[in-house]
């Protein structure tokens, strides 16, 4: 199920703003002018091309909790009084030890409320399937009860959803960047393809197809690299949470305000 048959949406948006963290700011998929590009401004552009008017901000944020999502980008989108909004976001919060899915299940009840009541559509995801990643794969349990939620919440809102958790290519390392924690570029390029189909945007390539085969690695030099990364980043990550910090301390959105893309036609 895509999440079109919840929702009794349009087809079409005059405008488009993308709330969240790290995912939804496109972290490790870089833009040909500098910064970052990620699966929003992809999906952004392929509504672009459908509807060449189309205006787009994206206020989401670097590591920001769910609690920041809601109490800050979802008031600014809001003032924007965009027709189309996409809001994914809790990842950051349900690795954290002792989280709560149910009550983060509650406040991103709370964020969707708010938003459709402006009459905006709103695009949600879930939450990736970790499986195939070291350590983070003992929090699969917790990440499907939340995912659980947020089937629950589209349904009661009439949302769209794109399922993150479905999509098997993502299972390939090649999906993700050297830190395993932010998709790569062609993983962002497909979920973007996702999304544009939950959407009914035309595209013309197919987010399903197959990786090219690779080399099958021993097990030993997969344990190497399994302990490489957790010194390298997920250690680092764990610290600065634990401390309280944030790569997102003192940013602001890279793209705070709608406007186009591209010219109109």
């Amino acid at each position: 199920m895509n999440g079109r048959e919840n929702s009794g949406t349009r087809t079409n948006w005059s405008s488009f703003v993308a709330l969240g963290d790290s995912f939804t700011e496109g972290i490790a998929d870089p833009a040909p002018g500098g910064g970052f590009r990620g699966w929003a401004d992809r999906l952004a552009e392929h509504l672009t091309r459908r509807d060449p008017g189309l205006t787009y901000a994206n206020l989401a944020v670097r590591g920001k909790l769910l609690h920041q999502i809601a109490g800050d980008q979802v008031p600014q989108a809001i003032a924007l009084r965009p027709e189309l909004v996409s809001l994914v976001g809790g990842g950051n919060d349900i690795i954290r030890p002792g989280s709560d899915p149910d009550e983060l299940a509650a406040l991103f009840d709370s964020a969707v409320g708010r938003l459709r009541a402006t009459g905006a559509d709103v695009l949600m995801g879930t939450g990736f399937d970790t499986a195939s990643t070291p350590v983070l794969r003992r929090m699969r349990g917790k990440i499907g009860t939340y995912n659980a939620h947020l089937r629950a919440i589209a349904d009661a809102h009439g949302c769209l959803v794109v399922d993150l958790w479905s999509m098997r290519v993502l299972q390939d390392a090649r999906a993700w960047s050297g830190d395993r924690l932010h998709l790569s570029a062609e993983g962002h390029r497909r979920v973007a393809l996702r999304a544009a189909e939950v959407l009914g945007a035309p595209v013309d390539e197919d987010w399903r197809v197959p990786w090219p085969e690779l080399p099958v690695r021993t097990w030993r030099v997969q344990r190497a690299q399994d302990i490489q990364w957790a010194r390298e980043h997920l250690a680092p990550w764990i610290v600065r949470r634990l401390r309280g910090r944030s790569s997102g301390d003192g940013r602001g959105p890279k793209r705070p305000e709608l406007d186009h893309l591209c010219p109109p036609r």
